[in-house]
């Protein structure tokens, strides 16, 4: 059978391996096997969330409010942004799809980071566009903007944070740069992890509002399965103008969000003192991967995730270090198929980050 010939040269994404397959494939007890793979929140969601979505099972029968008011006003409060600067999305990466078959065409060009979120090459080659990327493993503005004026391209992607690196972009050499980019060009400012910025250091921060008010050609990314733990509810959003927001809605499925995943990531809004501690908690915990990696002589990018990127000597394989793990019941994520050798940890819980020091420290 015959498909569509710009899928030859797509790989799929690889999603980090979930816990039921280790156990399948392994034999390992469920309750022995530690995921650092994914930078889910260890501490899942917030207590009121559970509660919430508890109270509205009975409501499955019916199909989700589509206009997500609820859920918009949430937002809305939050980053003190009209109803129709939004766009809500199963997980962030649905927006970056929407954005993509919006924007993006056959023969158009995506400019990105040379390591950054793999999804934004894939839904560019769906539709035919040519992908243009930097040498620098993290961002580099004046690279950047080099390849801008040489390349013109239909999209612009910022990872900041950056995953699977850690790295971020101080703000306002971000903004000094998309004041010199043309208003047909979308820049789209990938969030997911800027709670984790925002709180380590407000320089790396970008507040949303004061972006899509500045900028008629910027789409800011958020979402709601990092720092607020709700990765299984697979929500995100888009905020810009709404002349932007119009045209994704047009390529945007109805019914596209659960009742369940609405009322979570409302509620989720709702108990902001949860998200700071799991935050706070975050880079308390990331002091000691720092003291590992100086203690091993490894390599760590400075990180402003709830994840640490470590970078190993030529003497170490990654993807064997992530295999031997795998075995042991840790589940990590090897980043060969970046083209680094490295490996990607999500910072767990005190218990779990305990338990990767302990099978990693005779591996690095």
């Amino acid at each position: 059978m015959n498909f569509n010939s710009a899928l030859e040269n797509i790989k799929s994404y690889e999603a980090g391996k979930p816990i039921e397959l280790v156990v399948r494939e392994y034999g390992i007890d469920k309750d022995h096997i530690v995921k650092l793979a994914s930078n889910e929140n260890p501490f899942g969601c917030s207590p009121k969330v559970k509660e919430a979505v508890r109270n509205i099972i009975d409501n499955m029968s019916l199909y989700p409010d589509d206009s997500m008011v609820k859920l918009k006003n949430a937002l809305g409060d939050k980053y003190g942004i009209n109803l129709d600067e939004m766009v809500i999305g199963a997980g962030s990466d649905q927006v970056i799809e929407f954005a993509i078959h919006a924007k993006a065409h056959n023969g158009s060009k995506v400019l990105m980071n040379s390591v950054t979120f793999a999804m934004y090459e894939i839904y560019a080659k769906q539709v035919g566009a040519v992908i243009v990327r930097t040498a620098s493993t993290q961002h580099d503005m004046d690279e950047f903007y080099a390849l801008y004026q040489e390349h013109k391209p239909s999209i612009i992607f910022l990872c900041t944070p950056n995953n699977p690196t850690g790295d971020a972009i101080e703000a306002e050499s971000m903004l000094s740069f998309i004041e010199k980019i043309d208003s047909n060009t979308l820049v789209i400012v990938d969030g997911a992890y800027m709670e984790y910025a925002r709180f380590k250091d407000p320089s790396k921060a970008v507040d949303p509002k004061s972006l899509v008010q500045k900028f008629d050609n910027v789409l800011f990314l958020g979402t709601f399965s990092k720092a607020y733990g709700l990765g299984g509810m697979r929500v995100g959003y888009g905020i810009a103008q709404s002349h932007i927001i119009k045209a994704l809605y047009k390529v945007r499925p109805p019914f596209n969000i659960t009742t369940l995943s609405l009322e979570a990531a409302s509620v989720a809004l709702e108990d902001e003192a949860f998200v700071n501690e799991c935050i706070a908690d975050n880079f308390s915990q990331m002091k000691r991967y720092e003291a590992f990696a100086e203690a091993k002589e490894i390599e760590i990018i400075d990180s402003y995730t709830n994840f640490v990127t470590l970078s190993l000597s030529k003497e170490k394989n990654s993807s064997q270090i992530a295999q031997a793990l795998l075995k042991k019941g840790m589940i990590i994520r090897d980043l060969s198929s970046y083209g680094l050798n490295a490996i990607r940890v999500t910072i767990g819980t005190e218990v779990q980050n305990s338990r990767f020091f302990e099978l990693a420290e005779p591996l690095l």
